[in-house]
């Protein structure tokens, strides 16, 4: 099964996290098939918390990959975030 997830970086105390496309089988920091974009915990000041290509989220996931509870919470930050602009715009 296909799996959109977090893999860990970053130092210590310090996470950064990939979200990646990668088989379920395949170790946390191991193998992946896409990296969709990145999350940031710690960010401060200017920094971006999260990064997300939605449009392969959502290829991915009409093609029968299973997000992780957290990916999916960022999904829908990321989303936010997207349609937020547009309205302020407006």
């Amino acid at each position: 099964m296909v799996k959109i997830r977090l893999t860990r970086g970053g130092a210590k105390k310090r996470p950064f996290y990939h979200i990646i496309v990668t088989d379920s089988r395949s170790a946390r920091d191991g193998r992946n098939i896409e990296r969709l974009g990145f999350y940031n915990p710690v960010a401060a000041g200017g920094e971006k918390r999260v990064e997300l290509n939605t449009e392969r989220v959502k290829h991915w996931v009409g093609t029968g990959a299973q997000m992780s509870d957290k990916v999916a919470l960022l999904y829908k930050e990321a989303l936010k975030s997207a349609d937020a602009p547009a309205t302020a715009a407006a």
